[in-house]
């Protein structure tokens, strides 16, 4: 009998370890999308724009939303400078900031308004690399530019460096079904907890 017990523990203790995962990755899930919705309006330094994909001489859809975002948000008075940021995708095409800084210049903005960064890969690169421009111009404060859905993870990230940061994410991203939503959804929520473990891991190690 005790060999059984045990085994109908150790089953109850997976199956709630299990639950408990599940009720935490929908939790998360719930918190991304919640988050998608804010929209702080208010007075910044910078746009700063996070990377995306460029495709062969333009930005991707997706970029070009997040840049005709920012370039509003300078055209409204939100914001003094947009900061571009990405580095090379592929060999042959340039780098994410600057197509988009050659799209913002061909749609009115000065060159001298626009600060940009070709070395990161990645979101937490963009925040970072992002961060030493203004130290180095002396800005201080910040709207993140993004889609909805990745604004969560871009903003903690932005918090962790020290940025003064507000979330500003497009209103015309292009992830508009369903379908697209989830996908990204899905993606995010993946991405977003491997921050976070790989957070705790580092302030263990620290």
């Amino acid at each position: 009998m005790q060999p059984k017990k045990t085994g109908s523990s150790l089953l109850q203790i997976l199956i709630t370890s299990f639950i408990v995962l599940v009720a935490g990755v929908m939790i998360i899930m719930i918190n991304i999308y919640r988050y998608s919705f804010v929209i702080e309006d208010i007075k910044a330094d910078a746009a700063i724009v996070l990377g995306a994909a460029v495709w062969g001489d333009s930005p991707s859809p997706v970029f070009r939303e997040r840049i005709n975002h920012a370039i509003n948000l300078y055209k409204d008075g939100k914001v003094d400078y947009l900061i571009f940021t990405g580095g090379v995708g592929n060999a042959d095409e340039l780098a994410e900031s600057e197509m988009a800084k050659v799209y913002a210049i061909d749609k009115g903005i000065p060159e001298n308004a626009i600060l940009t960064e070709t070395s990161s890969t990645i979101t937490l690169e963009n925040i970072q690399e992002a961060k030493k421009l203004m130290n180095q111009t002396g800005l201080k404060t910040a709207l993140i530019v993004s889609d909805p859905i990745h604004m969560k993870r871009a903003m903690i990230m932005a918090k962790r460096s020290g940025m003064t940061a507000y979330t500003s994410p497009t209103t015309t991203s292009r992830y508009r079904t369903w379908k697209t939503k989830l996908d990204f959804l899905l993606s995010e929520t993946y991405y977003y907890i491997g921050y976070l473990v790989r957070s705790v891991a580092e302030n263990i190690r620290n």
